[in-house]
This record gives C-alpha cells, structure tokens and sequence, in this order.
C-alpha cells in the first residue's frame, strides 16, 4: 500500500523538513531511490514523469513501486509529476499512484485555474490529491521573444489555491529544470517565498532544485568521464527554501548525472563488458549515494 501524499507533506509542513520526490524510470533507479530511504529511515515520494511513462509504460512503472511499496519498512507514495492532461491523471489514478500533479503553468491564468479545477475534481472523487504549479520553472520567451522567469505571485497563489482546490503548490522563486549550464549560480528568492507562504496555507514545492553535488563534478577524476560544465542551486539555499516553508523538493538531474558518470566511468575501465548487471551496479549504487545525501538536506531522515 503507497503512503497518502497530503499526509506525507502536511507532516513535513509541521515539522518544518522536506519529503524527497525522486523521478524513476527503471528497476535500478527506483532500488537507488528506496534503498537509501531504507537506509535513512526517510519517508519518500517516487515519480513518474509522463517521458517515463512513454519509455517504460504505466503498468510496469507502477507494478515496480507497488512490489517496492509491499516491502518497504518506510512510506513510499507513487506520483505523477508534470502531467499535462486529464488523460494521463485518469491513466495513472486507474494505475494505482497516490497523487498527480496537473501542470499548465505555462498556459494563462485562467486556463491554469481551469485544468487545474478539473483535474482536482477528478483526482478527489476518487480521494487523491493534486499538485498544481504556479509561475515558471526556468525561463520562458515573451512575446518579444525576450526569456524571462515568471515568478509565483503571493496574492495570485492564494486566489489560485482558493478556486482550484489543489492540495498543494509548486511555485517559481528562481529555480530551473536540468542542469544549470551557465556560469554562476542561480538564487533563491527566499523573500519572496516568504511572502508566497504566509498567503497559502497547502504544502509548498520545489521543481529544479538540482545541487550537481562535488563529488559529481568529480567523477571525472574518479571514473575518467566528463559532465561537462554544470552547476546546481546551492545546498544553503535549499536548506533557507526548506526552513522557510518548502515541504518538498523534486530531484531528477542529479540521479541522470550519478546514472551516466557511473555507467561512462565502469565502460572507461572495463571497455570489454557486455554483462548489463555489471555496468549498472556501479550507477546504482552512485545514484543511491544521491539520493541519501538529498534526504540529509532536505531533513527527512529518520522521519519514516
């Protein structure tokens, strides 16, 4: 049985730590992702993108978390992250996952409202809760074509969680999906999180928060394989973002990084390989490292 959601965040929003939402996509990652909580005592969120869904199938993604979820000694939920329609909230509720995020950020105001109400009445006849987003996550172009960040307004969040009764909120404070392929470091607008926080009282969500770790941005040295330059949003502000009213943090980027610098490191060393468990033990097992190391941060451990 998956851990309900809002009770997962509404317990983090007490107590002032974050849930960790790790996206998964294989039997590797998702063992990465459950054995660190496992090994921390951390309650945990694993997701899905609709990208995932596309590769592996709904059936198989949540067959695999359903074994992980029996087995489990700590909460696992299963959500959907990103969706963009009715039909793949509809799919993935039918499939079994604990919660579903709607996201039309990106269309208007009033459209936002609309999808997101439609989707939170579907998701609560069935008793599941709905993310919802609100503003920007990274830059997008106006019509001038000019990029811009389209921050989360405090008074818009509070009237949008008041018409769509969504269950919790993801909102722009200057963080981007991917990895930060710039020089310099983004920053958090913790002000401006602070004003979002005293207008909405639902759990807050953070999307692109990838800290690209050191030891990441070692691993060239360590396996003899490049990341390119990359950066991430800094562990300290993660921690402001999260003392000040974050009750969960999305992390993507930095388990692909751990996957690929592991995978590339092993086939440096070892070219001849062709036993697929063998190359993918070592990306396991980085990707694990991640993920515990995400749980210290977000100051979920030991809160199973």
């Amino acid at each position: 049985m998956f851990a309900n959601t809002t009770e997962l965040l509404q317990k983090a929003q007490r107590g002032r730590y974050a849930i960790g939402h790790f996206n998964f996509y294989n039997l590797e990652t998702l063992q990465a992702i459950v054995h660190a909580a496992e090994k921390l005592n951390s309650p945990v969120i694993l997701a899905t993108s609709e990208g995932a869904l596309k590769y592996a199938g709904v059936e198989y993604l949540a067959g695999l978390a359903k074994i992980a979820a029996e087995k489990s000694k700590v909460p696992l939920a299963l959500h959907l992250d990103h969706g963009t329609s009715l039909e793949i909230v509809k799919k993935v509720l039918q499939a079994g996952y604990s919660s579903v995020m709607i996201d039309a950020s990106h269309q208007s105001f009033e459209k936002n409202v609309a999808l997101t109400k439609a989707a939170v009445k579907l998701a609560h006849q069935k008793h599941f809760p709905v993310e919802a987003e609100l503003g920007t996550i990274g830059v997008i172009e106006d019509h001038r074509g000019k990029k811009v960040i389209l921050y989360t307004d405090p008074e818009k969040a509070r009237e949008f969680v008041q018409r769509t009764g969504c269950d919790s909120l993801a909102i722009a404070i200057g963080t981007s999906h991917g990895a930060y392929k710039f020089s310099g470091l983004p920053e958090l607008k913790i002000d401006l999180l602070k004003r979002i926080q005293s207008q909405v009282k639902v759990p807050l969500v953070l999307h692109g928060a990838s800290s690209v770790p050191a030891y990441l941005g070692h691993l060239a040295e360590k396996y003899g394989a490049s990341l390119g330059a990359i950066s991430g949003v800094p562990e300290e502000q993660i921690k402001l973002a999260v003392k000040n009213g974050i009750c969960k943090v999305n992390t993507d980027t930095d388990l692909r990084l751990a996957f690929i610098g592991a995978v590339r490191g092993f086939l440096h060393h070892h070219p001849a390989e062709i036993d697929p468990r063998k190359i993918l033990t070592p990306a396991r097992d980085l990707m694990q490292k991640v993920v515990e190391e995400r749980i210290k941060l977000f100051g979920s451990q030991n809160k199973a």
